[in-house]
């Protein structure tokens, strides 16, 4: 697991639009990277429609929101398309980030670890949440912001 001061590693990866996303594009905003184990599973649902009810704080703040699953891009477009996400989910179909990150520790690992980093505008790690709770994440990231 990462943690604060460490520089967030890059990546590139796609979007559950079927896009190609890297982590140095989005310098000058915070990052919230929230890895979830499966698109469209009770835990992943709340924690994404908390994620989307606060979403308009999140944007005032300057933050991205990016969801990552080792989903494909079919399965995690139909779970934003259906829980009506504003966000955008990534496709760690290779379990990259997921390595990188701290969510797998295997390059066959069947899912990603619930867990969560703030990255900063310069691409550092602001914050990092092990556990977390996918009901009240979103409110504890905000809180931590507004706190700073």
């Amino acid at each position: 697991m990462l943690k604060p001061g460490d520089i967030a590693p890059d990546f590139t990866v796609k979007t559950h639009q079927g896009n190609t996303l890297t982590l140095s594009s989005l310098r000058g905003h915070k990052v919230l990277l929230w890895f979830y184990p499966k698109a469209d599973t009770p835990g992943c649902t709340a924690e994404g429609c908390s994620l989307r009810d606060q979403y308009s704080y999140y944007q005032e703040n300057n933050i991205v929101v990016l969801g990552v699953s080792f989903d494909n891009v079919e399965d995690n477009a139909a779970f934003v398309k259906k829980f009506g996400f504003p966000f955008t989910l990534l496709c760690d179909i290779d379990r990259s980030l997921g390595l990188a990150y701290g969510a797998c520790d295997n390059p066959k690992a069947g899912y990603a670890n619930r867990i969560s980093y703030l990255i900063d505008e310069q691409g550092k790690i602001a914050r990092a949440y092990p556990q977390v709770n996918p009901r009240d994440h979103a409110a504890q990231v905000l809180a931590d912001i507004l706190t700073e």
